[in-house]
């Protein structure tokens, strides 16, 4: 899913200060990931998809691999729920999924 300038990204203030503390990238950073046109992996999350679908997207902003825990609030908004550093082995999930080739 490649979503463009138009689509709002939003996210709890308080979750994302304690993101913040925890993983060292805000959701204001994380979001670059949906606005960048840079190509990212996007996985559904079915384990966490009770309540709501969540998705988990992998790829590249300014400060490197980030991956993104989100969900669709409607097709104009979406929420960020956690955004962390990709670790080495989603990082290589990564870079075989984009590139098959390697």
């Amino acid at each position: 899913m490649d979503y463009n300038a138009g689509v709002k990204v939003v996210w709890d203030e308080a979750k994302d200060l304690a993101n913040q503390r925890k993983h060292g990238v805000s959701f204001q950073e994380a979001a670059e990931l949906f606005h960048s046109g840079v190509d990212y992996l996007e996985i559904f999350d079915e384990a966490h998809s009770d309540l709501e679908d969540r998705f988990i997207a992998i790829g590249p902003i300014t400060r490197g691999l980030v991956l993104v825990v989100w969900t669709e609030r409607d097709e104009e908004t979406i929420r960020v729920l956690s955004a962390r550093w990709a670790n080495p082995r989603e990082a290589t999930f990564y870079r075989q999924a984009m590139d098959p080739h390697r």
